[in-house]
């Protein structure tokens, strides 16, 4: 007497490991066709000659003020992760206040952490300031700008740029980041 085949059905835990083994191993077999053995480099970081030479980055927390001579208007910017984000949104607060020709006058940072050099030799000097006089021949303001380690030292400096007192000069703006 034959008897018929006897058939198991799998439990639906029995059928899930089996999917995951089938798609293991078809995984294992689709990336050595294509090429992606052991021992291919396509994405080994390990060759010296596949990593990329860094781009010489600024480092450090950017800030910016722009200032137009002809009518006399100025806008800032302090916090920028990089140096030209913070001259054009200065640019775009001078023009925001009607400024007409906005020129960038001063730029600085400050660290972001104490190890920040970056060998590009600009200085880390953390305040900036805008001071504006009256009007000296011809009929333009004087004025002048300037960037160091405190704000006291960046009022100075900007205060003698602009010609002291005896233009009228004071600080108009002032920003350290």
């Amino acid at each position: 007497m034959t008897t018929a085949p006897r058939f198991r059905i799998a439990t639906p835990r029995q059928w899930s490991i089996r999917m995951y083994v089938n798609r293991i191993l078809s995984i294992g077999l689709l990336s050595m066709v294509i090429g992606l053995s052991p021992g291919s480099h396509a994405a080994d970081m390990s060759v010296p000659e596949s990593i990329p030479e860094p781009v010489l980055a600024e480092k450090g927390i950017w800030g910016a003020i722009a200032y137009s001579v002809a009518d006399n208007r100025h806008g800032f910017f302090w916090g920028a992760d990089k140096r030209d984000e913070a001259e054009s949104t200065a640019l775009e607060y001078c023009e925001n206040a009607d400024g007409k020709n906005c020129k960038i006058i001063t730029v600085f940072r400050n660290h972001r952490h104490w190890n920040d050099d970056d060998g590009t030799g600009f200085p880390y000097e953390h305040c900036a300031a805008l001071s504006v006089g009256k009007s000296v021949t011809g009929g333009a303001l004087s004025w002048g700008a300037a960037s160091d380690e405190t704000r006291q030292k960046a009022e100075d400096k900007a205060m003698s740029l602009c010609g002291g007192e005896g233009q009228a000069c004071k600080i108009r703006e002032w920003v350290c980041t």
